[in-house]
Formats: C-alpha cells, sequence, structure tokens
C-alpha cells in the first residue's frame, strides 16, 4: 500500500512511541499499535485511473453542494462542494491539466467541513488553475478535525491531469469551480474519487 509523503514523519513518530512503550509499558504498546494502524490507513495513497474524459474529482468524499457562484479568478462557474470524512483517502489531484496562475492562503475558523458557510469562514487554500476550457479553482478547506492544508504548488507550475497536488489531514472538505457551461455527470449526495471520478466535462469537448 502506497503511502502519502506527507504522513511518513507522523507514522515514524507513532512507531517510535509504539516500539519504545514495548520497553517501559507493553500496556501502552498495546493502546498505541491500533493508533499506529489507523495512522498508517489515514496515509494511504492508492494509485488512480480516471473513468472517463471529463473534469476529475479533486478529492474523495460525498457532493455536499452543487451550486452557481462566483469568484473573481473564475468568474461565474459552477461550484462542487465534496465533503471529506476521517476516513476518506485525503490526497487531493488536479480536476484537468493546466498552469497554476492563482495561489491564496486564507486563515480562518474551524467550523464543520459539511456546512456550506465552511468555504466562506473556514481556514482555507485557494488554487486557480488557467486551462483550455477557462479558469479552474480548487478550494481546500480545513474542518472541525483537520489540523493542517498541505499544498505543494507554486504560480506558474504546469500539472496534469489527475496529478497530485497536496492533501487535508483529517476530515475537511474541498470546493472545485467549474466552468459555468460544464456539463455535469454528478449529482448531490453522490460518492466521488480523486483522480477516478468525472465531475463534467465541456459539451463536444475533452477536459
Amino acid at each position: 500500500m502506497k503511502i502519502a509523503r506527507d504522513g511518513w514523519p507522523v507514522i515514524a513518530f507513532t512507531a517510535f512511541m509504539l516500539f519504545g512503550s514495548l520497553f517501559f509499558s507493553p500496556v501502552a504498546g498495546f493502546f498505541l499499535a491500533p493508533v499506529l494502524g489507523l495512522v498508517i490507513w489515514f496515509f494511504r495513497d492508492p494509485e488512480r485511473v480516471p473513468l472517463g474524459d471529463g473534469f476529475l474529482s479533486p478529492a474523495d468524499g460525498k457532493i455536499v453542494e452543487i451550486v452557481e457562484a462566483e469568484h473573481s479568478f473564475t468568474g461565474r462557474a459552477v461550484k462542487i462542494g465534496i465533503f471529506m470524512d476521517p476516513l476518506d483517502v485525503h490526497v487531493n489531484r488536479l480536476p484537468c491539466g493546466g498552469r497554476v496562475e492563482y495561489l491564496e492562503y486564507v486563515p480562518g475558523k474551524k467550523w464543520m467541513a459539511f456546512a456550506p458557510k465552511a468555504s466562506e469562514v473556514n481556514e482555507r487554500m485557494y488554487v486557480g488553475i488557467r486551462t483550455d476550457f477557462g479558469p479552474v479553482l480548487i478550494v481546500q478547506i480545513a474542518g472541525f478535525l483537520a489540523r493542517r492544508i498541505v499544498c505543494r504548488l507554486k504560480k506558474e507550475d504546469v500539472l496534469e491531469r489527475g496529478e497530485r497536488f497536496g492533501m487535508i489531514k483529517l476530515g475537511s472538505k474541498v470546493d472545485v469551480y467549474l466552468p459555468s457551461g460544464v456539463k455535469l455527470a454528478v449529482t448531490k449526495g453522490q460518492k466521488v474519487f480523486a483522480g477516478s471520478t468525472v465531475l463534467g466535462g465541456m459539451p463536444g469537448d475533452e477536459a
């Protein structure tokens, strides 16, 4: 099982605590063993194969909103909100290929990530991608349990569809703003998978 590179420091620390406890307190080791298993499971990073052409989901989780929205980078767009619970894979992937033109970190609160207002008040990271189909915006949003947003991108990076670009540690949310003309292939309440599930595409084109 592949592990996200951001998880190795946490896994190493937990393993150190576990093996150290075996010398001083085997009972503590009994409780730390399942914790290590959970940490490894949380940072799993499976390979993904796109199920078709179009804009891919940037995150594993459940679609909690599909609304018309507007942002200074995209203009009018269709926003899809994806809630990631603590058991989902938390590695984030690019919905389409393009060039990074906009990055903005916004500090904020820790509301429950599935709440619509979380998109406006929670700690979040905006990633704007210029694509052949228009601007696409991804928003990594920290939730009640999330303690760190990881985004490894820089402006002018050129990325491929489905490429890994970061993660959010523990339950959280990812919003994606797609061009307003997108033809959606998903519905509210649907389970989606990063780098695999197609959210939609532009009429007559392949994203």
